[in-house]
């Protein structure tokens, strides 16, 4: 779910309200952005591989990270946390359900293509599918942190992502059998 990856990211700017914390809003703000950002692939792709770098990301974040550190300022760190936000849900996808429309079926073998291999990953369904009550569970357990934590504009926006998160929980079950329906 994509509140969950956007959460994350939240959570991976939290130490920088200690670091950093003239930057920690930027850092927030651009980290639930890019733990949003590979889902694009929904819209323009093919899921979890046309903006999905499990592998790749690294490259730019571990860079982007070290270029933020010596030369810490509003760019640099928001585009540090984007890629490293990215990376992680790249990464993380694995860990729940396959591709398919039905992930509680458990039909697919393919989480998130691995591009340096040329193969797709298995899924691991440690949260069954995205949308299920404890990956929404999960979204509002890493977004607490946050909510305690940032100031009314970070606040916002995690609070409008455990709205939506929980509406699409609420209706996830239901979204391929009104797919077909339109479609």
């Amino acid at each position: 779910m994509a509140t969950t990856h956007a959460a994350v990211g939240l959570l991976l700017a939290l130490p920088l309200t200690v670091l950093a914390p003239e930057l920690a809003p930027a850092a927030a703000l651009a980290a639930m952005i890019g733990g949003i950002f590979p889902d694009l692939d929904l819209v323009a792709g093919i899921h979890r591989r046309t903006l999905h770098f499990p592998d790749y990301y690294w490259l730019g974040a571990v860079p982007a990270l070290a270029a933020a550190a010596l030369a810490p300022g509003t760019a640099t760190v928001a585009a540090a946390w984007f890629l490293l936000s990215a990376a992680v849900h790249s990464v993380s996808d694995v860990f729940g359900a396959g591709t398919e429309a039905r992930p509680w079926e458990r039909t697919s073998a393919e989480a998130v293509y691995l591009h340096s291999r040329s193969r797709w990953i298995a899924p691991r369904y440690w949260v069954r599918y995205d949308g299920a009550p404890e990956d929404y569970l999960l979204t509002v357990c890493l977004l607490a942190p946050g909510l305690v934590t940032f100031g009314p504009t970070v606040r916002r926006v995690a609070l409008a992502l455990i709205a939506v998160g929980g509406a699409y929980t609420l209706v996830r079950k239901h979204l391929p059998a009104v797919e077909e329906r339109l479609l």
